[in-house]
């Protein structure tokens, strides 16, 4: 019975319960009166003239709007801060004081003056009455309402507009206990925000171990990676969770901010500098025209989808080998309006599927993502890894210029560069297919365009280490790396893609184009942030007691310590566009034909010594 007429309070709208509050204070303060007057006179009668009920009906009307100018009306009970107290008295001794002003003003005495003990009776009652009355109201809400225990201790990073919804959304919605704000302002540090207070950026490790903080949220969505990296450090080894919100443009309400608050993704803290798209390559490259994307549901093929789902193609063809894969990008982008998209299951190297979806759908631009990707899978299957991504390429470039298609993207690898592993090696040769077929298109004079774009590892795509790391963590650790010194090229899903579609519009036919990667990244870093950004701390030699163990497992075969975006440095040539390099040409290769056609017997006969010899003995040096 009591616990559903809290939960009916509680679902009373916000201005009902604001009003039912102003209410009660009036009550109280007319009883505080006339208890401060009674206890005076030593006398519990009634009022008993026009005077006295002018004079009790005067400490509201002077009261109310301070308490309502104060915020007392602002906060909500449920999550009451404790300091709240230190507000109250200030509203109710402003409010005695004033109502004393009015009184002498007024001249309703009209003899002697106005006991000294009233005003401080009045002001005792009334403020022990109004904050009593407010802290029981939190405990029967909280108890009743069944979160005494939920109420996670938080800090939120940031006292500006978005830290102000965060903290709002947070009363409404429960889960959290905001315990303070954490700003680099000191213009309002020791104040209160929102009804929090702000604390400065030095005192972060004090207020977790005074609070008991379990989480940080950062509430300034523009904060740079290198101060996100610091407050990581800070945090370290305290079993702090980090939390952001995206920008602010994205936030409606605050019942939407606590659903968007998410774990800090790790490309957060590599600090590269962003730069916005060139909308008009975009545009160009996509609005109007009929794109395929082979691969359509892989982590690069299927965000390449989304990406040109946007800029309004005719049509997109969705070629995937991967029936799930193909499912559900398929579905995802039938939520699209005014998108028109069709999905092929097929596998890139079938001639005849890809003959008919070129032909059928006049298909004028094409990004050939489909690849097996995944080193150590490839290096045990060998052979499919050369018949997919070896003669998968040949089979969809080949069939491209032949149905005149106006633009071909390879999408390619780090992994091309002086290959030690068999993935790499096919790339390099899928580079040579796709430069062949540019020079044959400059020979005739199509104007057609073949272009690579190669670049390192995503973060978050399928197989990679960043979505490994996250299991191992979830599951407890250990957290498993190959070489403590081995380092690679990281860069956003998104954001690889975006550079791919600029990339291919700057083409003018037989280009090698190179992704601006940032600094590489020591793996043994990356597994230690993404630790501390789960809200655990590194178990090692230092650190007996620590949450989760990193475990060195040794390299696995055709792994490289790190990885080179081209062969020579002074290869690389600038662009248009700051984060997009051009390879220097090295002409095409007369005997690739031949070669090929040795590889593709070898791999018919099932001969892997042979394919393998063949495959890196051809692009040694190329």
């Amino acid at each position: 019975m009591l616990s559903q007429l809290l939960r009916t309070i509680s679902g009373l709208p916000r201005s009902t319960k604001r009003l039912v509050t102003v209410l009660f204070d009036v009550v109280i303060l007319c009883l505080s009166l006339w208890a401060s007057f009674s206890l005076r006179y030593d006398t519990w009668n009634p009022p008993g003239t026009v005077d006295d009920l002018v004079l009790i009906a005067l400490a509201p009307a002077v009261s109310i709007p301070i308490f309502a100018r104060l915020g007392l009306y602002r906060a909500v009970i449920r999550y009451l801060p404790e300091r709240a107290m230190w507000t109250i008295v200030q509203a109710t001794t402003l409010a005695v004081l004033f109502w004393v002003a009015a009184v002498f003003l007024l001249e309703f005495i009209g003899r002697g003056a106005l006991p000294r003990s009233v005003p401080l009776l009045y002001w005792a009652i009334s403020t022990v009455l109004i904050a009593g009355s407010r802290y029981l109201a939190k405990r029967v809400l909280v108890a009743g309402a069944g979160q005494s225990q939920l109420l996670r201790p938080a800090l939120v990073y940031g006292a500006g507009e978005a830290g102000i919804h965060l903290v709002n959304a947070f009363r409404l919605a429960g889960g959290r206990q905001i315990v303070g704000f954490i700003d680099d302002n000191s213009a309002i540090q020791g104040r209160d925000v929102a009804g929090v207070r702000v604390y400065s950026p030095t005192r972060l490790e004090g207020l977790i171990e005074r609070f008991g903080v379990t989480e940080l949220i950062i509430s300034i969505p523009s904060l740079s990676a290198r101060r996100r990296q610091e407050i990581l450090e800070r945090v370290a080894g305290r079993g702090v969770a980090i939390r952001s919100i995206p920008a602010i443009s994205d936030l409606i309400d605050g019942k939407l901010i606590v659903g968007q608050i998410r774990e800090v993704d790790i490309d957060e803290l590599l600090g590269r500098s962003a730069v916005a798209a060139n909308t008009e390559l975009l545009q160009d490259m996509i609005e109007g025209k009929i794109v395929l994307v082979t691969g359509a549901g892989g982590s690069i093929g299927s965000e390449l989808c989304r990406l040109v789902s946007r800029w309004r193609p005719q049509r997109l063809v969705l070629l995937e080998a991967n029936e799930f894969a193909l499912y559900r990008i398929d579905k995802e982008l039938a939520q699209l309006p005014d998108v028109s998209v069709v999905p092929i299951l097929a596998s890139v190297a079938d001639q005849d599927a890809v003959a008919r979806a070129l032909k059928l759908h006049r298909v004028q631009v094409v990004f050939h993502a489909a690849a097996h990707k995944h080193v150590p899978l490839v290096e045990a299957n060998a052979i499919e890894g050369m018949r997919n991504n070896i003669l998968g390429t040949k089979v969809i470039s080949d069939l491209a210029f032949e149905a005149g298609v106006e633009s071909f993207v390879l999408i390619s690898s780090d992994k091309a560069v002086r290959p030690t592993n068999v993935m790499g090696a096919t790339k390099r040769w899928a580079e040579l297919i796709v430069r062949d077929k540019a020079e044959l298109a400059r020979e005739r004079g199509t104007g057609q365009r073949f272009c690579a774009v190669r670049f390192g590892n995503v973060l978050g795509s399928n197989g990679s280490v960043v979505p490994l790391f996250k299991e191992q963590i979830a599951r407890g650790g250990p957290v498993t790396l190959t070489d403590v010194g081995m380092t690679r090229y990281f860069m956003s899903i998104h954001e690889a893609a975006e550079l791919i579609v600029q990339a291919s519009a700057l083409s003018q036919g037989g280009d090698i184009f190179l992704l601006d990667m940032g600094e590489p990244i020591l793996i043994r870093d990356l597994a230690e942030n993404m630790i501390r950004l789960a809200g655990f701390t590194v178990r090692d030699e230092h650190h007996v007691n620590g949450d989760i163990e990193i475990v060195v497992t040794g390299k696995r075969p055709g792994e490289k310590m790190y990885e080179e975006l081209f062969y020579d440095d002074d290869s690389a040539l600038q662009t248009s566009h700051a984060k997009i390099m051009r390879a220097e040409s090295m002409g095409t290769e007369p005997n690739l034909d031949d070669a090929l056609s040795k590889l593709i017997a070898a791999m018919d006969q099932g001969d892997e010594p042979l394919a393998r010899s063949i495959l890196f003995d051809f692009i040694t040096e190329r």
